[in-house]
């Protein structure tokens, strides 16, 4: 197997390269982004159709481009790749929305008019580090922010916390600007069974180091830090690891399949898309899709 992880990580690496050099912007935001309807907001209920439905802005259409991978399964209306609309469906089913909530996004993929509109549901902010690739309108380390405790209702945090040094520092800083009951949605890219640092150098598209490649195991260190921790996850997913078999033939190469599965634990998970959802918003194939959904503890 640490043959097999090894030779995962190089493949990775390659892959990921390889994408850029095709033109996909794997972390950017896309420029096709309009704004969602601000008089639709999120609480509100799907439309019923067997069409493929973005649940981001709403479009509805015969198919996704690109289909069949995280990064590149794009809605042609508003830019939303698949882990952006997993998200923002986590967020739909695990968290009581309304206008009064206080929201900070880090280092949002997304562009102006999905901010917009989510300014316009929520009492929404953005967050970014160094102002590069995502900038904010707040300045923000994750290993020391500067914001008082209990200040926010929901963090969204998609593919941040792999480039922040210190894991256990960021986890207390987020749990302590959370209400007592507040929510972090956390996503990373899980690409091997457990949780180590990069075997060789490693950067995102827009040269952000990467420290560390997680797996499911993060749900533990979650836990150790406090939080009360579900891995949020596709039917499918879910039913991989308890009968711990890849229903998956072929699997895109950066992903250790086997490692995953072998390293989730059937008792962590909570189905948040079954097969007919996961199908309708492009959720697929099951193994790229968990977030995970941190409550602050009452």
């Amino acid at each position: 197997m640490t043959d097999l992880r090894l030779s995962s990580r190089r493949v990775a690496l390659a892959a990921y390269r390889r994408l850029g050099s095709l033109g996909f912007r794997i972390m950017g935001p896309d420029p096709r982004d309009v704004n969602p309807n601000p008089d639709v907001p999120p609480w509100t209920p799907l439309p019923e159709t067997p069409a493929r439905l973005c649940v981001v802005c709403r479009w509805q259409g015969a198919a996704f481009e690109q289909p069949g991978h995280v990064e590149l399964t794009i809605c042609p209306q508003c830019g939303s790749n698949g882990r952006d609309r997993f998200l923002f469906w986590c967020l739909r089913e695990r968290v009581e929305l309304s206008p009064a909530l206080r929201v900070i996004e880090c280092s949002p993929r997304m562009g102006r008019g999905y901010r917009d509109a989510m300014s316009s549901w929520f009492f929404y902010r953005t967050t970014d580090f160094d102002q590069r690739a995502h900038r904010g309108n707040l300045r923000l380390d994750l290993q020391s922010i500067d914001l008082p405790d209990a200040c926010v209702d929901v963090l969204l945090c998609a593919h941040v916390l792999e480039h922040v040094p210190d894991t256990d520092r960021a986890l207390d800083e987020l749990r302590r600007i959370l209400v007592p009951g507040g929510h972090l949605l956390l996503q990373v890219p899980v690409l091997q069974g457990h949780t180590a640092p990069p075997t060789e150098p490693e950067f995102h598209d827009d040269r952000t180091p990467v420290f560390w490649r997680f797996g499911p195991d993060l749900t533990d260190r979650l836990r150790e830090r406090g939080f009360q921790a579900d891995l949020l996850c596709t039917r499918a997913f879910a039913d991989a690891v308890k009968a711990d078999i890849s229903v998956w033939p072929d699997w895109s190469p950066e992903f250790d399949v086997p490692g995953i599965l072998a390293g989730a634990r059937a008792e962590d998970l909570v189905v948040v898309a079954d097969a007919v959802q996961a199908s309708q918003f492009g959720l697929e194939p099951g193994y790229m899709y968990v977030t995970w959904d941190c409550v602050a503890p009452d």
